[in-house]
């Protein structure tokens, strides 16, 4: 499985028999536009609370923000028949160290410097696509 935050961009296919998930705290309304574009199946993400047909400002459930990605995640996978073992996450965010820790492969993609740090310090891998 690879867990890709919505700004990396790792070069995994599905081809390869990933199953690839965008897990990231924006809402979908934003989101789920970009998902689709680029021909991925599963977004997990903050929704949106939607009363009578409007958006009230409010979040819907948890919000998928710091250890609120694994508490969406773990249901996800559950439903899913879906594993963390072999598991990849790609962020740039130190609010995402969570699910960086929980994952097999964690990696840090243009990380802030909060996350660079850690990720040296662990000896994850750093990628720069800047």
């Amino acid at each position: 499985m690879r867990i890709q935050e919505e700004s990396g961009n790792s070069g995994i296919t599905k081809e390869n028999g990933d199953t690839l998930v965008v897990i990231t705290a924006s809402n979908t309304f934003v989101t789920a536009p970009i998902v689709k574009r680029y021909g991925i199946n599963h977004l997990i993400a903050t929704e949106p609370e939607i009363v009578s047909g409007r958006y009230t400002g409010k979040v819907s459930g948890i919000p998928c923000f710091k250890s609120g990605k694994i508490e969406n995640l773990m249901p996800w996978l559950e439903r899913n028949g879906q594993s963390l073992k072999d598991s990849t996450f790609y962020s740039d965010s130190h609010n995402d160290l969570p699910l960086l820790e929980l994952v097999d492969n964690p990696v840090a993609v243009n990380a802030d410097k909060i996350l660079a740090k850690i990720a040296q310090t662990k000896g994850w891998d750093i990628l720069n696509w800047r």
